[in-house]
């Protein structure tokens, strides 16, 4: 028997964010993607240091994992696991933006060893290897891009010279996520651990028997695409045994309505846990 969903759900609350990155509000439009390949060698300074304060706020991080929109593609940015492995086409940019603002809200830097990607937790650490000379360097995330098809990540000035494509100015990488907060995970809880603001489900039925929770799960099974899974979970009402089902896989709370609003699941209600 399906219950009364509006009784049962967690509410979620909308908090007011405050915005910061490029110009003010992710000014990812007039950011230009182009590596500067022209860019002298001799001009790069090795007197670079990567030490300054890292901006690392609870606040930050919940601003910087809402999606976004660039060139009417949406990107969600996403959780993240020590070890995730990404291979693809990597780019660098430099004196054009030095001294500006990053999406963080640092001042970004072209010689510390830093990087923008689309959608990884800010202050991610990772391991950038060159799969065409085999260098690599580590970097940390603190900034969004790069929106050119098929570029995965946008590196430092000095990232770049790091594993050699500052000429070319661009190459084919492999990305491993080391560790988060600017930390590279050492110790097993470190190595263990997801870097997300909060998990989010989406709830589609609530049942006082097994079956029809089951019934209900494999008719989403069907229509889900491979990024969500649907799963069981035990609850209470009236100190009475229900089964809750939810659709998981869900990257942000807007990821979640997006897809509530688009499968019209009017009845639906997203969770964070």
């Amino acid at each position: 028997m399906l219950l009364n969903l509006s009784k049962l759900v967690l509410f979620v609350s909308f908090i007011s964010l405050f915005l910061v990155g490029c110009s003010n509000r992710y000014n990812y439009i007039n950011k230009s993607y182009h590596s500067n390949s022209s860019y002298a060698t001799n001009n790069y300074s090795r007197n670079s240091n990567n030490s300054g304060k890292i901006r690392n706020s609870k606040a930050m991080h919940r601003a910087t994992m809402r999606p976004y929109e660039v060139f009417g593609k949406k990107y969600y940015p996403t959780l993240a696991r020590v070890s995730d492995e990404f291979r693809g086409i990597a780019s660098w940019y430099g004196p054009k933006f030095h001294a500006k603002k990053t999406s963080n809200g640092e001042i970004y830097n072209m010689y510390a060893e830093t990087a923008a990607h689309k959608t990884l937790p800010m202050n991610t650490m990772v391991r950038v290897k060159n799969l065409e000379n085999g260098k690599s360097t580590v970097v940390r995330i603190n900034d969004r891009g790069p929106f050119v098809a098929g570029r995965i990540i946008d590196l430092s000035n000095k990232a770049a010279h790091a594993i050699d494509m500052v000429k070319k100015g661009t190459a084919r990488v492999k990305i491993t996520v080391l560790g988060f907060n600017g930390k590279i995970a050492t110790t097993r809880a470190e190595k263990n651990e997801v870097s997300s603001v909060s998990n989010y489900y989406i709830q589609v039925g609530v049942f006082s028997k097994i079956e029809g929770a089951n019934i209900t799960k494999r008719k989403f099974e069907l229509i889900l695409e491979k990024d969500y899974k649907v799963i069981l979970k035990d609850g209470k009402l009236n100190d009475k045994d229900i089964k809750r089902v939810w659709i998981s896989g869900f990257r942000s709370e807007q990821e979640a309505q997006d897809f509530k609003e688009t499968n019209n699941l009017k009845r639906a209600m997203v969770i964070a846990e």
